[in-house]
C-alpha cells in the first residue's frame, strides 16, 4: 500500500518546525524571569549591600535573556531589562573595586560598542573618568559616537559633550575633539563655537602646565645641585687658605 507523500511528509515537517521554533512559553518567560532577577539584584545591591550576590543575580538574568532571544518577543521590554541589569552590575563591580572589569562585562551582553545603550555608555565614561583612566573607554565611546544609528538618538549630543570633556580633552586628543565637534550635526552653531573655545582653552592650559612642569624640573635639578656646589666652594676656600698659609 502506497502512502500519500504529503501525508508522509507531514510528521517530518512537524518535527522540523518543533526543532526550528523555540517554545513560545519559554520565550515569554525569559523577560519575566529576568525582571524578577533584576528586582532581586537591586534589592541585594541597595538594601543588603551584598554586591557579589547582586552581580551574580545580574549574570543569571543576562543568561535567561540570552536563552529567550531566539524568537520574537517584547523587544522593548527585553532591552530595558538588559540595560537596567547592566546598570546594577556596573554599580556592583564598582563597589567591589572591580571597576576595571566593567567595560568587558557589559560588552559580553552587547557584543559590539555600537549597541550599548546610552545610559550604559554614560556610566562607563563617568566611571573610568573618575578613576583617572579615560583612555580605557576612548575607543568604545568613539565607535559608538561614529555609528549613524546612534547619531539620531536624543541622548547623542549629551554623550558627545561628555566624551569631549571627560575623555578627549583630558587625554589631549585635540584633533579628535575638533573632528567630533565640527563633524557632528548634533551641535548648533553656538554650541559648536563654545566647544571649540573649550578645546582651545584646554590646549593652552596643558601647554602652560607642561611649561610649568619643565620649569619645576629645572628648578629641582638646580636645587639638588646646590649642596654639591656649596661643598665645592668650601673645598676651594680650604685649598686657598691652605696654600696661602703655607706660603706665609
Amino acid at each position: 500500500m502506497k502512502s500519500d507523500p504529503a501525508t508522509a511528509a507531514a510528521p517530518l515537517s512537524g518535527v522540523r518546525g518543533a526543532l526550528s521554533s523555540p517554545d513560545p512559553a519559554r520565550v515569554a518567560l525569559a523577560p519575566a524571569a529576568a525582571a524578577a532577577l533584576l528586582e532581586e539584584a537591586a534589592d541585594l545591591l541597595v538594601v543588603h549591600l551584598d554586591f557579589g550576590a547582586a552581580l551574580h543575580a545580574c549574570e543569571r538574568a543576562g543568561r535567561s535573556l540570552s536563552d529567550g532571544a531566539l524568537a520574537d518577543g517584547p523587544a522593548g521590554t527585553t532591552l530595558e531589562v538588559k540595560c537596567s541589569l547592566c546598570v546594577v552590575g556596573i554599580q556592583a563591580l564598582a563597589e567591589m573595586d572591580r571597576w576595571q572589569e566593567v567595560l568587558s562585562w557589559v560588552l559580553q551582553y552587547y557584543q559590539v560598542p555600537e549597541k550599548l545603550p546610552p545610559k550604559v555608555l554614560e556610566l562607563c565614561v563617568l566611571l573610568y573618568s573618575k578613576m583617572q583612566e579615560p583612555g580605557a573607554v576612548l575607543e568604545v565611546a568613539s565607535v559608538w559616537l561614529q555609528d549613524p544609528d546612534n547619531q539620531g538618538l536624543p541622548e547623542y549630543r549629551a554623550l558627545a559633550e561628555l566624551h569631549l570633556q571627560r575623555v578627549l580633552l583630558p587625554l589631549g586628543c585635540w584633533s579628535e575633539a575638533e573632528e567630533l565637534v565640527v563633524g557632528s550635526a548634533a551641535f548648533s552653531e553656538e554650541q559648536r563655537l563654545d566647544a571649540l573655545q573649550a578645546i582651545s582653552t584646554a590646549r593652552q592650559q596643558q601647554k602652560h602646565k607642561h611649561s610649568d612642569s619643565e620649569d619645576w624640573k629645572l628648578s629641582q635639578e638646580a636645587a639638588s645641585s646646590l649642596p654639591f656646589l656649596c661643598k665645592l666652594a668650601q673645598l676651594f676656600h680650604w685649598i686657598r687658605d691652605a696654600l696661602f698659609s703655607s706660603l706665609y
